[in-house]
């Protein structure tokens, strides 16, 4: 029986075998969630710098805004550039997407846990056994 890439479910959760692209995959997973943080900064920042009196405070937050927006097209250019994000082209963010959404559902499935997770279940013998007396 062959084992197939595409089926990563029915592989051992430890085989070699699922770890193939895992940094690249993991890099781009790191970087989504980074843009989707910098996204929420300058939000946040925005809607804060409309409610600031101080034109010391607005100075600051105005400042902190253009340095958030800077990091989110550095990022997004990043992303691009390395083909995990295609904002331009909808069909391949879909197809990337779908893999993504693919490959969280294959990990879903997998058997990482025991049945029996009772204490006596999970080892061979009880942790006492062998001990004698007061030290029991």
């Amino acid at each position: 029986m062959t084992i197939r890439q595409e089926d990563p479910v029915k592989m051992d959760a430890l085989d070699p075998a699922n770890g193939l692209n895992m940094p690249e995959m993991a890099d781009m997973t790191f970087a989504a969630d980074f843009l989707i943080r910098v996204k929420e900064g300058v939000r946040s920042t925005a809607a804060a710098l409309t409610e600031a009196v101080s034109p010391d405070v607005r100075a600051l937050l105005r400042a902190q805004l253009h340095q958030g927006l800077a990091l989110h097209q550095e990022l997004t250019e990043l992303m691009m550039r390395k083909k995990w994000f295609h904002p331009y082209e909808l069909s391949e963010q879909y197809q990337l997407d779908r893999l993504s959404a693919d490959h969280t559902v294959a990990i879903a499935k997998q058997k990482l846990f025991p049945d029996d997770t009772r204490r006596q279940g999970l080892f061979d013998r009880t942790p006492d056994e062998g001990l004698e007396g007061s030290r029991a």
